[in-house]
């Protein structure tokens, strides 16, 4: 069979076009059949320079653009010649673009909250930019969008976008995302879109620094309480607890967020601070709590001015004390002689002006508040100097000689009163104490016939009482002494006859000078 020689041919490879990323290889192929010896020829429209290698291998051509640049956007055509009259061509466009890497995001000044961040996106040597989208989004919430469809740049630029918006502290940890779109229709390229994050981190705070009380900021004494400090704050802030006492002085507690107490007693009544400071941003801030434990009346106490005896006339304050809270209702109650108790007063201070006997007595104090009660009382004693003096004397202030003449006094005072008998104007002074406030004179004689003088005294005042007696004589009767029997029992008083006696004329000693005592007397039978 003859031998068919094939026809002369020729391709170029890759076909009709290519897109190409300046700054790499491109190498276009020239290849030829059915010819033994083909030359080749390249050249550009317009004729502008190749911008390549060309090296010729027999059948096939290379056109190498290392690397490819903007010079290369161009079509290409491939001749090739076989022989003398025999010419074949084809052409390639050549499209460039540039898209190498994926953006860079930048956030100036350093993140503090509350003050403007900006966001700057690079999207770095692009081409051609008039095609160039960009987004920027916090999360996948859009913040910003911009385009550059009206740029005329004719080689590859970095282009920048920038935002700018206050940062918060919700912002903090949150992504900012930057979003380039390179989308070239007819263009067969990837990546089309090219995607950058970078989180949001910010030193901030402290700021809205709060204290929240478990169970509440009134617990009942003896519940637990506990105290935490919220804040925002990055980084993490350091905590100290402080409290505010009585004295206004600050006592520093535990440095933590946490402040428990077991078992919440009065005393941790009080206003508590939580300082919060950060370290880094060097600021402080403080919250403050209020706690007032809870808890029934407690300590009550009575304290009584000038004393809790004093002399009618005088003016007596009773003040009545008691912790708790909330803070207790404090009244006044005097107990009756029938032992019921009467309301007089609502106030802690109670002031009686001009105290009158009838005003001695039990006095209560109660303090009540919803969570119980407690009472104390005092005993108000009102000292009475002797009065409403009463005194009889029997058979009458003039008796004969041998009768016994008998002397009752009675008499009002607190304490109860003590009485005793003189005669006035003798040299050598007899002093008779009462029986039960009587006095009996027995036997009396002329001699008895005088004036007596009654003392009747308490601690606080003394009263005297004067008392003429007459005696007849009896012709059978020998002048003598007769001696009186006395005797002493005051239903009130606690002392023996002889101490009574004594408080007596130590009393008077210091008055009046120095009386003398009888120590024997004779009966006259």
């Amino acid at each position: 069979l003859p031998i068919v020689a094939k026809a002369f041919e020729m391709e170029i490879v890759p076909a009709d076009s290519i897109v190409a990323q300046i700054g790499e290889t491109l190498i276009l192929t020239c290849n030829t059949t059915g010819c033994a010896s083909p030359r080749f020829s390249w050249r550009t429209q317009l004729d502008n320079p190749l911008g390549g290698t060309v090296n010729n291998h027999g059948t096939y051509s290379t056109l190498t653009m290392n690397p490819v640049s903007i010079v290369n956007s161009h079509p290409y055509l491939c001749t090739v010649f076989c022989g003398e009259k025999e010419k074949k061509e084809k052409s390639i466009k050549v499209e460039l673009y540039s898209f190498p890497s994926d953006p860079i995001i930048e956030i100036s000044p350093s993140l503090v909250a509350r003050e403007p961040v900006t966001v700057i996106c690079k999207i770095p040597d692009v081409y051609p930019s008039d095609r160039l989208e960009v987004l920027l989004k916090k999360e996948e919430r859009i913040l910003y969008k911009e385009n550059f469809y009206q740029d005329t740049s004719t080689n590859t630029e970095t282009k920048t976008v920038t935002y700018s918006f206050n940062l918060t502290a919700e912002d903090i940890g949150k992504n900012i995302t930057c979003v380039a779109k390179l989308p070239i229709a007819n263009k067969n390229f990837e990546p089309k879109e090219r995607v950058t994050s970078q989180k949001l981190n910010a030193n901030f705070g402290p700021q809205n620094t709060i204290i929240t009380a478990s169970p509440g900021s009134s617990p009942m004494e003896g519940d637990p309480l506990k105290l935490t400090c919220v804040t925002e704050s990055n980084p993490p802030p350091q905590i100290v607890w402080r409290k505010r006492l009585a004295d206004e002085s600050i006592q520093h507690l535990i440095e933590n967020n946490v402040l428990s107490i077991p078992h919440a007693r009065f005393t941790d009544s009080g206003l508590y601070i939580c300082e919060v400071i950060n370290l880094v941003t060097n600021v402080t801030e403080n919250a403050t709590v209020d706690i007032v434990i809870q808890d029934g009346p407690k300590n009550t106490m009575i304290s009584v001015v000038p004393a809790t005896a004093v002399k009618e006339g005088e003016t007596v304050t009773m003040k009545c004390t008691s912790s708790g809270n909330p803070a207790p209702v404090i009244s006044w109650k005097k107990k009756a002689a029938t032992g019921e108790s009467e309301k007089i007063f609502k106030d802690a201070t109670l002031t009686i002006q001009n105290i009158k006997s009838q005003d001695l007595g039990l006095y209560e104090c109660e303090a009540y508040n919803q969570f119980g009660k407690e009472e104390k009382a005092v005993k108000l004693l009102v000292q009475v100097p002797p009065q409403n003096i009463t005194v009889l004397v029997y058979p009458s202030e003039n008796v004969k000689e041998g009768e016994n003449v008998t002397i009752t006094c009675s008499a009002y005072s607190n304490p109860p009163s003590q009485m005793v008998l003189r005669k006035a104007h003798q040299e050598k002074e007899i002093i008779l104490p009462s029986v039960n406030g009587t006095f009996i004179l027995y036997n009396v004689t002329k001699n008895d016939t005088g004036r007596y003088l009654l003392d009747v005294f308490n601690e606080v005042g003394s009263n005297i009482k004067v008392i003429e007696i007459a005696v007849a004589g009896r012709l059978e009767k020998t002048d003598q002494m007769i001696p009186l029997i006395v005797a002493f029992s005051c239903v009130a008083a606690i002392a023996v006859p002889v101490a009574a006696i004594l408080i007596y004329v130590s009393r008077k000693a210091k008055i009046n000078g120095s009386y003398s005592l009888v120590k024997a007397l004779r009966l006259k039978v």
